[in-house]
């Protein structure tokens, strides 16, 4: 299967291979959040392989240079009229330039560039629709978690719906940009269902509310009429009622992807062999509050549920010597080491056989290690201290070995057997026999109690068992928390969840809320305390057999094998701005943009994006699936999201996200009217220009450090570390080449 982060630094690659001046060398310009997107993908010295002689910044002061330049952008308006500064007023920065866009340009930008002094020099513009973070091999995200609390925050009194719903509308609008560049970038032009719930009105902002429901029809459009002939005034008055958030987003996708189809009418190209058209499932956080609370033990999501890992990718630990002393380490987790992408997705216990097997393995391999291999970590770890000449493969090792004892250890120390069992019980509703859980207040309430069992583990028990009974009794939730000794801000956390259509609070005559989409219990052999399976994977396999219900799940416009009922093409679409027009004509030194490259696999693709945060365990899924649905199924989310992340969030939701990590000041009020799409988007991608450099007073003896910078090749480094780097016009030999690559990495 291809690769999500091979296919987009593929594309980046393609781009700058583009570029060949005549000259041969050639500047790349980049601006800070390009640069940021191009370095998740590609390395700076793989970049100045590529005859890149410089890498600039847009935002420094440059000194006028006579090769030709690529610039690599975001498509904000402050960009736009760096690049005709850089051309303007007698002033030529480069002898050419090539424009390429992260995203697609909006036309006035468009126009201006054009019609400036810039357009001689410009002798290519080309849009790449790759604004999007591929964090895995089938994982991507926008790195956007401000968005769990302008979907789920609840307005704070009636004068808060307008702007809060503009605000809301603004997001989704990006969102549905970046969402339309991932099909784009994959080639796809796929159908679209959205999640449409039944047991709860819509959430946040998009609440029915006065102020922000179209006006009533007028007196007399009798409630006999059929829908078609009650006129649209009507329809757009109850649409309200079903306007969620995932469909809201479907239609704003969908509208992108038809502009983009209406102008370049060869879209989707033709791969060979063929591959069946797509589909992409939009969803929310709501479809499923079980999986952030539950304790998972899958590698990858125990560790990062667990350990202090920072955005999922960087850990710190302590690593032993070939001399015994301990160094501080920082390891980045990601798709490059191979160790960690065998085992993320393996329960915790078969993850430790597989290291503790593949070490052994590692150890009969290399001849001139004599013993009995080891039998568990402890031995592991003191073989590792005594094998100094394979280092890059005891430092593998030694991450894993460290993450696995401390997960283990966490586990023992926290009572997480214990906690996990009452967890999974009121997940599945049933024990591991199968059976009704009769004793879960009795096991439940000593946890509570307990002082070894940490607060936030309360929380999640807690939300956890209200889910399973489907609301208590006010009097036995505030029980619950004084037995748990629940701060506050804790407690705040569990009756937030009410935000997202959960029932929390439930009298002795209220009946029970009618799911139409339940977790399903599984055939596989199971560990007892992994029993739960996400929501998500009872959609896609019931998508995959045709059986997923069309009215929990429907088709924005055309549906695979049958056109749409008389009852779907009624569905009214929600008011939403239309997409910036894609340009049909242009002059013919614009290059279009080209579709990814060719694939050999080609297994027809499930896209999923599930707005607000996606879990490990769903991420965990999507790569199973694939393989026992034979499709091919990339997720990706607004964020990655841990339980502690999930609950932090949670205490503040109606705050508006003050005091968060993602929005420290939180949501704010804002009067202000609503923003186009190009002001929203400038705003997000905004950079400051840095000051002009203070003239120095001229050297006495001017050396030609410029000429001898440029030439010099610095070390490999994994990511980008200043606004510029520069490459060699002339070969070096091998040897200085590896002893630049050995130095760059004992550096970092």
């Amino acid at each position: 299967m291809s690769s999500l982060i091979n296919i987009v630094r593929a594309k980046f690659l393609e781009a700058i291979r583009s570029v060949n001046p005549p000259g041969r060398w050639k500047i790349l310009v980049v601006d800070e959040h390009s640069q940021r997107l191009l370095g998740s993908v590609l390395k700076q010295f793989d970049i100045l392989e590529e005859n890149v002689t410089l890498i600039e910044s847009i935002t420094s002061h440059r000194e006028p240079q006579q090769f030709e330049a690529m610039y690599l952008l975001m498509s904000t308006s402050q960009n736009v009229d760096r690049i005709i500064r850089d051309f303007s007023n007698g002033r030529q920065q480069y002898s050419a330039a090539h424009l390429f866009f992260i995203d697609g340009l909006a036309e006035q930008l468009f126009e201006r560039l054009t019609s400036s002094p810039a357009e001689p020099y410009l002798k290519a513009l080309q849009e790449l629709f790759i604004n999007f973070w591929a964090v895995e091999a089938q994982a991507f995200s926008l790195r956007t978690p401000g968005s769990f609390f302008n979907i789920y925050s609840p307005p704070r009194s009636d004068t808060s719906f307008k702007p809060m719903r503009d605000r809301l509308d603004e997001e989704l609008r990006f969102m549905s940009k970046m969402i339309s560049n991932v099909c784009l970038t994959l080639n796809e032009y796929p159908y679209i269902r959205y999640y449409s719930p039944t047991h709860h009105a819509p959430l946040g902002p998009l609440r029915p509310h006065a102020s922000t429901r179209p006006p009533p029809p007028a007196e007399g459009s009798g409630r006999w009429r059929t829908n078609l002939a009650r006129g649209t005034e009507a329809r757009a008055y109850e649409s309200v009622e079903g306007d969620y958030v995932a469909k809201v987003l479907a239609f704003m996708v969908q509208q992108i992807l038809d502009d983009y189809k209406k102008a370049n009418p060869d879209f989707p190209k033709p791969s060979d062999p063929p591959r069946p058209r797509g589909t992409l499932i939009i969803t929310d956080r709501s479809m499923d509050t079980m999986a952030p609370l539950l304790h998972e033990f899958t590698y990858q999501a125990m560790a990062n549920d667990l350990l202090p890992i920072e955005d999922g990718a960087t850990y710190r630990y302590k690593f032993q010597t070939a001399v015994g002393a301990y160094e501080d380490k920082v390891a980045t987790l990601s798709d490059a080491d191979s160790v960690w992408t065998d085992l993320r997705h393996m329960h915790m216990r078969e993850a430790i056989d597989k290291l503790m097997a593949d070490f052994n393995q590692f150890l009969q391999d290399n001849a001139g290690f004599k013993g009995e291999g080891a039998a568990n970590l402890n031995d592991m770890k003191d073989m590792l201290a005594n094998l100094p000449q394979y280092q890059e493969q005891r430092e593998k090792f030694s991450l894993h070995l460290n993450m696995a004892q401390e997960c283990m250890a966490i586990f023992e120390h926290d009572k997480l057997p214990a906690v996990a069992n009452v967890e999974q019980n009121c997940a599945t509703g049933v024990t591991a026999e199968g059976k009704a859980p009769k004793t879960l207040v009795e096991e439940m309430v000593p946890l509570l109690d307990s002082r070894e069992v940490i607060n936030t583990n309360k929380v999640r028990i807690i939300a956890l068992y209200i889910q399973h009974r489907d609301g208590v009794p006010d009097e036995d939730r505030r029980r619950l928390y004084q037995h748990a000794r629940l701060t506050m801000a804790e407690q705040d956390a569990v009756n937030a969840l009410l935000h997202l259509g959960v029932r929390i609070s439930r009298q002795s005559g209220d009946k029970d809320t009618k799911k139409k989409l339940k977790q399903k219990p599984s055939n596989e052999e199971e560990y007892e305390l992994s029993r739960y399976k996400p929501v998500l994977r009872s959609v896609l396999e019931d998508h995959v057999s045709s059986k997923l219900d069309s009215t929990l799940f429907p088709y924005v416009k055309d549906a695979p094998s049958a056109a749409p009922s008389a009852a779907s093409s009624l569905r009214s679409s929600p008011a939403i701005q239309p997409a910036v027009s894609l340009r049909s004509q242009k002059p013919n030194w614009h290059k279009a943009a080209r579709g990814a490259s060719t694939q050999s696999d080609n297994r027809q693709r499930i896209l999923v994006f599930v707005a607000g945060g996606m879990t490990y365990s769903e991420m965990r899924e999507a790569y199973a699936l694939s393989k026992s649905l034979n499709k091919e199924i990339i997720i990706g989310s607004t964020h990655v999201i841990t339980p502690q992340h999930f609950v932090d969030d949670l205490k503040v939701l109606e705050l508006g996200g003050v005091g968060s990590r993602s929005l420290p000041n939180g949501l704010g009020e804002t009067s202000a009217p609503p923003r186009t799409a190009q002001e929203v988007y400038d705003q997000r991608f905004f950079t400051r220009d840095a000051p002009a450099p203070q003239r120095a007073a001229p050297a006495p003896s001017p050396q030609p450090r410029q000429e001898k910078s440029r030439l010099m090749r610095p070390s490999p480094v994994p990511s980008f570390t200043g606004s510029s780097g520069s490459a060699n016009s002339s070969s070096y030999g091998e040897k200085e080449t590896e002893k630049k690559k050995k130095r760059g990495f004992l550096r970092f």
